[in-house]
């Protein structure tokens, strides 16, 4: 898959292709289904497929201040979609900017998908609205494609258990603390990935050194201790606790990610690092000193040893 970052860099290759459109945000089972269709119209189409999103997203161009959930960030998206089976040919990330969002339905037709993108097919989910206030739907596309000679698809709602598969409903999940049902939606367990910094050093002084983890990201629905594994890329899948919060009990101010590991004594400093969350722990808290914080730490420990199956 290749990345093309702004529709500027688009080349001549990148056209012709049977493309999608939307945010794309956990790469769930339904974006997952959604691309399994854009492959299939292309290879009956005999040529490739195009992903097109967007940095920042929408919402977060419109309300920055909002604090709205992203389930992944542009490179755990990235990622996410070089594991697929499904995966596209051509991944282009548009920044979201005044431009963009005042482009007529009319206009981001005929100047985004004919004469930048030149598609041949364009596949949406039932509910795809796009141009100024969101004015296109399907019934201008299947025009559009009728004026220009591309092919419009519409996939319909994909369901589990009779609930709509979407990214709000992983949040919703991830909130509960409710890791199984996320980990249906998704298809794979939750994760956050990131570079090991240097922190304060404060878990190495009590003998329980972390790797420290910066969330790039303007929210997360994670906050407490959790049973996690950890993964170098290289390595196998490390069981672990990890805290998410904003260690109020030192008086942090950043909330960030940090990840001790079982049995564990090598040096991580500069690692791209990928964490899976399995089981929530407990919430963040704000003990009364700094010693009962370090008695909590090997209860924690205790617990998601426990549940990696792991004896102390």
């Amino acid at each position: 898959m290749k990345l093309i970052r702004q529709l500027y860099n688009l080349r001549p290759e990148h056209r012709g292709g049977v493309v999608t459109i939307g945010n794309f945000d956990g790469i769930h089972l339904g974006h997952q289904a959604m691309l399994g269709r854009v492959q299939e119209h292309a290879e009956r189409l005999g040529t490739h497929t195009v992903l097109m999103s967007f940095d920042p997203l929408p919402h977060e161009f419109f309300k920055p201040d909002a604090g709205t959930t992203r389930l992944t960030n542009l490179r755990e998206k990235t990622n996410a979609l070089r594991s697929l089976r499904q995966c596209p040919d051509h991944f282009l990330v548009c920044g979201f900017d005044r431009a963009l969002a005042g482009l007529e339905p009319e206009a981001f037709i005929d100047q985004i998908l004919v004469e930048r993108l030149s598609i041949r097919g364009i596949v949406i989910g039932d509910d795809f609205r796009f141009g100024k206030a969101r004015k296109g739907d399907f019934a201008q596309l299947v025009e559009a494609g009728e004026a220009h000679g591309f092919e419009v698809v519409a996939l319909s709602t994909h369901n589990m258990d009779n609930t709509r598969v979407s990214s709000t409903r992983v949040r919703e999940r991830l909130a509960a603390d409710d890791f199984d049902a996320v980990e249906k939606l998704l298809g794979r367990p939750y994760m956050i990935e990131g570079r090991v910094a240097h922190g304060d050093k404060l878990g190495r002084t009590i003998g329980f050194p972390t790797a420290n983890i910066l969330l790039h990201r303007p929210a997360t629905s994670l906050e407490g201790v959790y049973a996690v594994k950890l993964s170098t890329g290289d390595s196998g899948w490390l069981p672990g606790v990890a805290n998410v919060g904003t260690r109020p009990t030192v008086d942090g101010q950043q909330k960030r990610l940090e990840v001790h590991l079982f049995d564990f004594d090598q040096d991580l400093y500069g690692e791209h690092v990928s964490v899976s969350f399995h089981q929530k722990i407990r919430d963040e808290q704000k003990f009364e000193s700094f010693e009962r914080l370090k008695a909590q730490i090997p209860e924690d420990c205790e617990q998601a040893r426990l549940f990696h199956g792991i004896s102390t």
